[in-house]
């Protein structure tokens, strides 16, 4: 039986399952996004990643062209199959210098879904407004996902404990229930979003889609080093270290890659978040250029292969799941 999701914006409808592709820094590159979309769920960058010299074209304005010309030939060629919308990740925090022309690039090429961070903005939702485009804002808890709405959010990205990259502490079960007592719209849950199950116990708790991360990290079309996609296949939850010592943020770090660059991942001292910066040309401390972020759901991801791989596991497991489901409730 299909899924009633006629309740969401268009761009979020028709997925071949419920799930957005989280952005992945350095990692999500055009071949990615593109098998993502072409797998059927939604692909996405951060437009930080494409980065230039000074004077050069703007690479986020290439990138957007490739995406969108290469994902036009699949539609055309496979009418009955098309491809999944895509996203671009917006950092709008103070520190982002290049947010106004990375703006002004994504309304020319009318991205369909923005997916914004650190700040909600009243002029970014606008501008994606402006050019048709939806706002998913990410949130690690109920007030912060408030303050997103209030300033024209059109849904909002759930980052609970376990999540990857920037993660909250709550436990997805309180935070999707917090939020759905008063929020209506579009929510996709992040946090140990590994397989099918999760993605379906996501959807039970309240959640409109899934968003995945870490098990892209180990596929051929991730712009990461092989080491770190092998330390992913080789790693589980116990594995993961909790720390805001690399980005001034509390955020998700493989223990693996912390040792490697001479650390204690059980001694790591707290950052102060004034340290964190999020200009264009911002560099990592040498030390710290091999600190690899994860979740918690790698224990899932057994080997290296291509993207779509990852996306017709999820679905397998997806609706299996679901039918097991509604045969016991039957």
């Amino acid at each position: 039986m299909a899924r009633d999701d006629s309740h969401l914006p268009k761009a979020l409808q028709g997925l071949r399952i419920p799930l957005i592709a989280s952005p992945l820094f350095i990692i999500s590159v055009p071949a990615l996004v593109i098998a993502q979309c072409k797998a059927g769920i939604v692909g996405s960058f951060p437009a930080l990643n494409a980065r230039e010299g000074e004077g050069e074209h703007p690479l986020l304005d290439t990138w957007l062209t490739q995406i969108k010309e290469e994902l036009d030939r699949h539609n055309q060629a496979n009418p009955d199959n098309p491809a999944a919308p895509y996203a671009v990740n917006q950092i709008v925090h103070r520190t982002n210098t290049r947010l106004e022309r990375d703006l002004e690039i994504c309304v020319k090429h009318e991205v369909p879904v923005w997916i914004t961070s650190l700040g909600a903005r009243v002029d970014v939702n606008e501008a994606a407004h402006s050019c048709g485009g939806i706002v998913l804002h990410d949130v690690i808890n109920n007030r912060f996902a408030k303050k997103a709405i209030e300033k024209g959010a059109d849904g909002l990205v759930a980052v609970a404990a376990g999540a990857g990259g920037h993660a909250g502490q709550q436990s997805p079960f309180a935070l999707v229930r917090e939020i759905r007592e008063w929020f209506e719209g579009p929510v996709a849950l992040s946090g140990s979003i590994a397989t099918g199950e999760s993605l379906l116990a996501a959807r039970a708790m309240g959640a409109d889609l899934g968003y995945t991360g870490s098990p892209f990290i180990a596929t051929d079309e991730a712009n990461a080093d092989q080491a770190y996609k092998d330390m992913i296949v080789e790693s589980g939850a116990e594995d993961i270290v909790y720390s805001s010592l690399f980005t001034g943020v509390w955020g998700n770090y493989l223990k693996g890659s912390v040792k490697n660059a001479g650390m204690d991942p059980d001694d790591l001292p707290q950052s102060d978040s004034s340290a964190m910066t999020f200009a264009a040309d911002r560099e990592k401390p040498k030390a710290w250029k091999t600190i690899w972020g994860s979740g918690q759901g790698i224990g899932a991801i057994k080997s290296v292969g291509p993207a779509a791989q990852i996306v017709d596991r999820m679905a397998k497991e997806y609706f299996a799941a679901g039918k097991k489901l509604a045969a016991e409730f039957s």
